[in-house]
């Protein structure tokens, strides 16, 4: 299964006024109540790894982010575009690396929504990375605090309390695209973030 699905329209979405508006309302159906949206950012690149051959290096250069509560969707100046489900983002965190802009950076489990694989095959997991690069880098943060709140709203269902205590911090050696040098702190779905203290931090 591919984390990354490719879309040419944006899926519908209503802002959090809108969304109280509709519920006071009391719709017909629940159901059929657009998701919300929770940060959009424009002037956008990103960059997958490894790359998916439907979607070029012209589509990821310029485009228009929406962190939406059933997805994370990105959509090209091209009309091309992407969107990932939550569980499938198993780890995103702001990344400030030496040498590199600053970005989000996030790890996609290629397997999320398939049953758990058996024990003989759980060390082989297919992962994909995806770099959110904002032009503005105020951003940032912005962009990682709606991210961890979709998150929040979508738990690994394939996951035990066990397992999830297990992998509340990570270590620092696991991932080579941060420094360490300003720190990370874990948010309560188990993300990550750049901070200026103490390299791991309960958030």
């Amino acid at each position: 299964m591919v984390s990354v699905a490719i879309i040419t329209t944006v899926p519908n979405f209503v802002s959090p006024e809108e969304h109280k508006n509709i519920i006071g309302s009391t719709p017909r159906s629940f159901h059929d109540i657009p998701s919300v949206l929770r940060h959009k950012e424009v002037n956008v690149s990103v960059s997958l790894d490894p790359p998916l051959d439907e979607f070029t290096t012209e589509d990821s250069a310029n485009g228009v982010l929406y962190v939406i509560e059933s997805a994370l969707v990105y959509m090209s100046s091209t009309g091309r575009g992407f969107q990932i489900e939550y569980p499938a983002i198993t780890l995103h965190a702001i990344s400030r690396a030496e040498g590199s802009s600053p970005s989000i950076y996030c790890q996609l489990d290629e397997a999320a929504g398939e049953p758990p694989a058996d024990e003989a095959s759980e060390d082989v997991s297919d992962m994909r990375e995806l770099s959110i690069a904002p032009q503005n880098l105020v951003s940032l943060e912005p962009i990682f605090e709606a991210m961890s709140f979709c998150a929040s709203l979508h738990p690994d269902l394939n996951m035990s309390e066990d397992d999830d205590a297990d992998d509340a911090f990570v270590s620092a050696d696991q991932f080579a695209t941060f420094t360490g040098e300003e720190g990370e702190e874990l948010s309560e779905v188990g993300r990550v973030r750049s901070v200026n203290n103490n390299r791991y931090a309960p958030y």
